[in-house]
């Protein structure tokens, strides 16, 4: 059994990774308890040419920012590749994932295991949203945005968001 002890490299720096296309009130309430936590909370945004995103990296970067500027110890930062690797980059020992009740537990026990494959000394801390945001992801805000009103999107989206995915489907359905 490994005696070292965890507490030398995991209270400061925590790697929270994810599409964050947009990011939501969920995304961001496990930002906001991760970073009273933690000392240095690193928002990792993954690029994957294979998934067709709504905003770029950087306009995600912008939002993010924005969504988290009254959180002092938040970084955003863009990475390709595999995410434990960019983890060790950070010089981080845990990566929190947040997850959804039931649909996200299986693939997300799956890619953990990997990550311990391959990079053994980090953790995963998977966190459910709470309760009212626990079912929010950005899918979901994905199909709904087009049909509801603002009012609702601000149920789901960080108050900066609102107007990005408005100009995003306005954008969209002016080229269509």
């Amino acid at each position: 059994m490994n005696t070292e002890s965890y507490a030398t490299g995991y209270d400061r720096t925590v790697v929270y990774p994810g599409s964050f296309d947009p990011i939501t009130l969920g995304h961001l309430n496990v930002v906001e308890r991760i970073s009273k936590i933690f000392e240095r909370v690193i928002i990792g945004i993954g690029i994957n040419h294979e998934k067709r995103a709504w905003f770029t990296p950087e306009e995600r970067t912008v939002m993010i920012e924005r969504s988290t500027a009254h959180l002092p110890n938040i970084e955003v930062r863009l990475y390709e590749g595999l995410t434990v690797r960019f983890a060790q980059q950070c010089g981080a020992k845990i990566m929190v994932r947040g997850v959804r009740p039931i649909t996200d537990i299986p693939a997300e026990i799956t890619m953990m295991m990997a990550n311990r494959q391959l990079a053994p000394d980090v953790e995963t801390l998977f966190l459910v949203a709470d309760g009212e945001l626990a079912h929010v992801s950005s899918s979901l805000i994905k199909e709904i945005a087009t049909v509801a009103d603002d009012l609702v999107l601000r149920r789901f989206l960080p108050e900066p968001i609102v107007s990005a995915v408005r100009e995003h489907i306005l954008k969209y359905t002016s080229h269509t």
